[in-house]
């Protein structure tokens, strides 16, 4: 198998593992913060493990600002998890997650506002498409505004987790010379004492195969999913990434459908592709020249630097 095919089997795994979150979450029966809380202490256990394991502790290339990147970039995060998983609630797994893969309009429009970054028409009018591509899988109805407002809640709440993610990924792609295993280990850690006053633990006694669903998150949607993806980013150029990422939603609309029962409708679904095609467009316009690393995997830490929250859109 070649190194691309391999990253290509990878990437897709773990698009394929985080378009089953969404069943784990609602599964878990836990309030979001209490998921997300579990979601990183299992997660720094999963990654620590991992990151112990290979000796990358060890010259690990953090500085004091390196580092302080790192915290930011989990702070936001890890809120993004907490309202990501609140608008599972108040929406779908299916409408959630679409709306939330316009993540990639934030980075740019964020990315032009705080470090002036070069913003086109042509990007303009791809964030204009995809937001009205946003309208239509919304579904949004003048009933919703007059019901108590708890769909349009659901909506807002995936559009702040997509913000939140856009700004970890504007500090954390200022990160270099250090492993992206190294910098998401940091940003679970900080979500531990983070949402610590927030966790319920009254609420999870007498659970029982709910922890397995939590833990699930952690080991699986945090560990495994990402030690596949970072394994697949040093081997893939930016183009097949960004086309892979789509894999996450589709696999997510599916499992809600199976599992759940709930599918957008027709015209819900005339938003999808407009979506689907503006955030390609914005991500390889972002990164034009970007090229296979197969070397990257092996090298030292400053050469293996990529940012733990990459183009390929991950919950």
């Amino acid at each position: 198998m070649t190194s691309q095919n391999r990253g290509t089997a990878q990437l897709t795994a773990a698009m394929v593992l985080s378009g089953t979150l969404g069943v784990f979450v609602v599964e878990s029966g836990a309030s979001p913060f209490n998921v997300v809380f579990f979601r990183v202490l299992f997660g720094a256990l999963a990654l620590g493990g991992y990151v112990l394991a290979r000796g990358w502790l060890r010259d690990h290339g953090f500085t004091p600002r390196t580092l302080g990147l790192a915290v930011l970039g989990g702070v936001f995060i890890v809120f993004n998890w907490v309202f990501l998983f609140q608008s599972y609630e108040s929406t779908s797994i299916s409408v959630a997650t679409v709306v939330y893969h316009t993540q990639p309009f934030y980075v740019v429009l964020l990315g032009a506002l705080f470090f002036r970054e070069r913003l086109t028409a042509a990007k303009v009018g791809w964030i204009a498409l995809a937001f009205a591509g946003l309208i239509l899988v919304s579904g949004v109805t003048p009933g919703d505004f007059s019901s108590g407002g708890g769909y349009l809640l659901g909506i807002g709440q995936a559009l702040l987790a997509a913000l939140l993610y856009g700004l970890s990924t504007l500090v954390t792609k200022r990160i270099t010379g250090v492993r992206p295993h190294l910098i998401a280990l940091v940003q679970v850690l900080v979500g531990i004492p983070l949402l610590l006053p927030f966790a319920n633990f009254a609420a999870m006694s007498g659970t029982g195969a709910d922890w397995g669903w939590l833990a699930g998150l952690g080991v699986i949607h945090t560990g495994l999913m990402y030690v596949l993806m970072y394994a697949a980013y040093a081997q893939l150029p930016t183009a097949k990434i960004a086309v892979l990422a789509f894999v996450y939603p589709a696999v997510a609309m599916v499992m809600d459908w199976a599992v759940y029962g709930h599918h957008i409708g027709l015209v819900q679904a005339l938003g999808v592709p407009l979506i689907v095609a503006a955030s390609l467009k914005v991500t390889l316009a972002r990164t034009p020249a970007a090229a296979p690393a197969p070397k990257t995997a092996g090298r030292a830490p400053e050469a293996a630097s990529r940012t733990a929250t990459p183009a390929a859109s991950e919950a």
